[in-house]
């Protein structure tokens, strides 16, 4: 049994460079999924992008499921209560980021917006700290207050323009650390592409219920509308693209290690503020760009700390690990 696990794991993280081109094309990509919703979001509802984006989610993920069960679903029904509850709040959590983005975008440049939205590693430090009780040195947490710091410099000139609206991003952050938290709760009781079908499909059971409450009141985001032609295009131009970037960020989690991957998520900040310059004519104002260059740089060293941290732990750790250990 050790041996066995010894092989499948080499399987893991042996080809990097495939990892790191894989999750640079997922930088690249991710972007313009955020160009389309920003520019859905001044004339298709909220509701509207959310029905779509879960729906082709169900769709594509569903049927790369099927091919690969041969058809069967028992693998879900015989699901433990546990997963379903985890499910059921990464679907939340997934809804809400999106919601979030939707807003944010709306209103500020694409740049600022995802800049905001990376101060989630600096909350997973806290989160990690604080609730998990897991041991953080002082590195890691003046890096985290210097990130804050840049991403206020990024919140402030938006705060000044948008009012409350600059929050938004903040939120997309929190919801997306519940997200990852949820996420490796429950990694073992589910395999990722099924984790994507049965997400898809709670979540619409979710959007379902604000559909029949409130559909047709007067609120505008909740309200359910038939897209133009044009809508469609870049309705279903995001959901391709989210979905075939979730594929190669799997991919390349596949080819090289997380701890390799990790500062290659920072390249999505430089390309959405290229992707915004030439869609939209957005660029970041001084402090704003300032800011987030703070903020990268902090969120880059937490990763290097974090990286010091482990190896230092596996020296202190046992070269072997039972099999029941490893499973």
């Amino acid at each position: 049994m050790a041996a066995s696990i010894k092989r499948s794991a080499g399987l893991e993280g042996d080809n990097p460079l495939l990892g790191i081109f894989l999750m640079v094309l997922f930088c690249m990509m991710i972007p313009f999924s955020d160009a389309f919703v920003k520019i859905l979001g001044q004339s298709v509802s909220l509701v509207t992008v959310l029905v779509v984006r879960f729906s082709m989610q169900l769709i594509f993920m569903g049927t790369a499921m099927l091919i690969r069960r041969k058809g069967s679903i028992a693998h879900i029904i015989n699901l433990r209560a546990y997963v379903w509850w985890r499910l059921f709040w990464r679907s939340s959590m997934q809804i809400a980021g999106i919601a979030g983005m939707y807003f944010g975008l709306r209103y500020m440049p694409m740049a600022d917006t995802t800049a905001i939205c990376f101060i989630y590693p600096i909350l997973m430090l806290f989160v990690g700290h604080f609730i998990m009780k897991e041991i953080v040195g002082p590195h890691r947490i003046f890096a985290a207050l210097i990130g804050f710091c840049g991403t206020l410099m990024v919140v402030q000139p938006n705060f000044m323009s948008v009012g409350l609206n600059a929050l938004w991003p903040v939120g997309v952050a929190f919801t997306f650390v519940v997200f990852m938290l949820v996420t490796r709760q429950m990694s073992r009781g589910i395999d990722p592409v099924s984790v994507q079908v049965v997400s898809a499909a709670i979540a619409l059971v979710i959007i379902t219920l604000p559909i029949l409450i409130f559909n047709g009141e007067g609120f505008e985001a909740l309200d359910l509308t038939w897209p133009t032609p044009r809508d469609w295009m870049f309705l279903l131009g995001a959901g391709v693209i989210g979905s075939l970037g979730h594929l190669l960020m799997t991919s390349a989690v596949h080819y090289a290690p997380s701890s390799t991957l990790a500062p290659m998520q920072y390249l999505e900040i430089p390309f959405a503020t290229l992707i915004g310059w030439i869609i939209f004519s957005d660029l970041p104002n001084t402090m704003a760009a300032w800011g987030i260059a703070v903020t990268v740089a902090a969120g880059l060293y937490i990763i290097y700390r974090e990286q010091v941290a482990l190896k230092e732990s596996h020296k202190q750790s046992p070269t072997e690990l039972p099999a029941e250990e490893i499973i």
